[in-house]
């Protein structure tokens, strides 16, 4: 994963009113954290800074008023409504630094026909470097049938990740397609049946 360079500002204003004020300027609040330093309360580009995290677990080399930093996206908090970033949490790592993932899961692949495949676990938990982060994992689903489960210690993982999350843990179920034919032949018989009756009550009235 590269690294998203960035510009960062340091901030001593604090309150919702701080910033809003600062997401109106085209800035976003954001606070870094880790090896035991005290916080540090930045804002960052907006436009810039959005693109960058729309990779997950995104590594953002910060320009602090001159002093660099590496810093790991730990946490978004986005608008409810207009999910737009309103605040960041960051973690600041260094160069080789083991650091704890939960990297999204993709299916690939067709299970065989008449199946379809349930994925239990959207995320799985690695150990990997924080300057070679993997954006996701793959799984394989091909041709597999109904019964057929993958485990996450199934999972093929990237170089020099380590998996943490439960090795016995359903990543991915895949059983038969339900049919729902019938359902759908139910209900069409029994539209007719329901306009028969209205006519003959409609009848009966007339008399």
């Amino acid at each position: 994963m590269s690294e998203q360079k960035l510009a960062a500002e340091v901030r001593t204003e604090f309150g919702k009113g701080f910033a809003r004020r600062a997401r109106m300027a085209g800035r976003i609040p954001a606070v870094i954290y880790g090896h035991g330093a005290e916080p540090v309360h930045i804002t960052l580009p907006s436009k810039a800074t959005t693109l960058a995290v729309r990779t997950p677990n995104a590594l953002l080399s910060l320009d602090i008023e001159g002093e660099a930093r590496l810093a790991l996206v730990k946490d978004i908090q986005r608008n409810p409504i207009k999910q737009i970033v309103e605040h960041l949490d960051l973690l600041t790592v260094r160069q080789g630094e083991k650091v704890t993932v939960d990297v999204p899961v993709h299916v690939t692949g067709d299970v065989a026909p008449g199946n379809v495949h349930n994925l239990e676990m959207t995320t799985i938990s690695l150990e990997a470097e924080a300057t070679h982060l993997p954006t996701a994992v793959e799984v394989s689903v091909e041709g597999r049938a109904a019964g057929e489960h993958v485990h996450a210690s199934d999972v093929v993982l990237p170089k020099g990740t380590v998996l943490l999350a439960d090795a016995d843990a359903l990543v991915v179920n895949v059983s038969e397609a339900v049919e729902i034919v019938e359902e759908e032949e139910t209900a069409e018989e029994a539209a007719p049946a329901e306009g028969a009756e209205a006519e003959e009550q409609s009848e009966a009235a007339a008399e």
